[in-house]
């Protein structure tokens, strides 16, 4: 009986050339046991820079992922897949994951222990820039202990 990092690198085989095909980038995967089922629990998201996943692109990596798994069949037994986007709740812990966020107001919390609040500006492969109050801030990705985007809410009129 294969263990189940086999049994997940073996989906993980058949997912992600299908979330490639669907220009996307497979940001996580797990596999669960949900009693006799098995559940495939995919997250997909932009491979780079701001937007997000449409709804439509989300049906078509859905049916796509679908189909791969059913014509592969790695799965013994019955599953459940669900695809996904990452929660506004993720962490960014990748310079592809503060470009992606760019524009938006992040909480980082430094290495140091301090922590502020402010717009991205900007991100590349090293630093993000925030500006907080007005005043841009560098931080090298190796100082940030913790960062994410913080929700924000309009007021109507």
């Amino acid at each position: 009986m294969s263990s189940n990092s086999d049994l997940l690198e073996r989906i993980r085989a058949v997912v992600r050339p299908a979330v490639h095909d669907a220009d996307l980038y497979l940001e996580d995967l797990t596999v669960a046991n949900a009693g006799r089922r098995t559940v495939v629990r995919v997250v997909v998201d932009l491979p780079d820079g701001p937007g997000g996943v449409s709804s439509d692109q989300l049906g078509d990596v859905s049916r796509a992922v679908s189909a791969a798994l059913d014509e592969a069949d790695p799965i013994a037994g019955q599953h459940t897949l669900e695809v996904t986007t990452p929660g506004v709740d993720r962490p960014l812990s990748e310079p592809r994951h503060y470009r992606r966020n760019t524009g938006r107001l992040l909480r980082v919390t430094t290495t140091s222990g301090s922590s502020l609040t402010g717009r991205l500006t900007e991100a590349d492969d090293e630093t993000a820039v925030l500006d907080v109050e007005g005043t841009p801030q560098h931080i090298a990705y190796s100082d940030v202990a913790t960062a994410h985007v913080e929700v924000e809410f309009k007021k109507e009129g």
